[in-house]
């Protein structure tokens, strides 16, 4: 039998985030987000806009549901995810803050293409520059919390993204956190990490979400 109704949902490698339920936060987890192509356009030519009117609709649905509050949201993920989180943090007002954990962000250090983008950095120039988070980190005013393993040996998301990424946030003025997970590599696997990488994230949304005023 493959999945049941009746089975507990139990948080492991890419749901540990399901742990802040436990610290008082609702979370929407894994909201579906498809980036299309329409006639001859490729998916990523309007991969933004895409992006930013899912988000959007999942923010309206949870704030007219009750369930959240339209000035307190968070946006979060890992690896694709977080590469996704920075750009809606630079693209739209729609969230409070972020947590990005190991993502790539910028998109000229993964030239030969990346997910489903079969163009390279060269047939696509403009394409890979307008992907890239990097590119607005003077747009990226919120608040960002940036995880990464210390010894990720994913081709794409190898740490130096999350370093050059941080240190372009701090040149143009934004709020930005870097945790390196020393020996770490694009999962998590020690207790260790993942329990600090949990707290970092559970302080990091109590200094900058949970407050009814915006923490300057």
């Amino acid at each position: 039998m493959i999945g049941s109704p009746y089975r507990f949902t139990r948080p492991g490698l890419l749901s540990d985030h399901l742990l802040l339920l436990t610290q008082g936060y609702g979370v929407l987890d894994g909201p579906t987000m498809p980036i299309v192509g329409e006639g001859d356009k490729q998916p990523n030519d309007t991969y933004i806009e895409q992006l930013v009117a899912s988000a959007k609709a999942a923010v309206d649905k949870v704030v007219a549901m009750g369930v959240a509050d339209r000035q307190r949201i968070a946006v979060g993920g890992h690896s694709y995810g977080g590469f996704m989180t920075g750009n809606l943090l630079a693209h739209s007002d729609l969230f409070r803050a972020g947590v990005a954990r190991s993502p790539a962000y910028n998109r000229t250090l993964t030239p030969f293409g990346f997910q489903s983008e079969p163009r390279t950095f060269w047939e696509a120039r403009d394409l890979y520059i307008r992907m890239s988070p990097f590119t607005y980190a003077d747009q990226l005013k919120e608040p960002i919390l940036m995880i990464h393993g210390g010894k990720d040996g994913n081709s794409g998301t190898y740490t130096i993204q999350s370093e050059r990424m941080f240190a372009a946030l701090r040149a143009n003025g934004g709020t930005a956190r870097l945790v390196i997970l020393p020996g770490e590599d694009h999962l998590y696997l020690a207790r260790e990490s993942v329990g600090h990488a949990l707290w970092e994230m559970a302080r990091w949304l109590d200094l900058y979400v949970k407050p009814r005023t915006a923490t300057p």
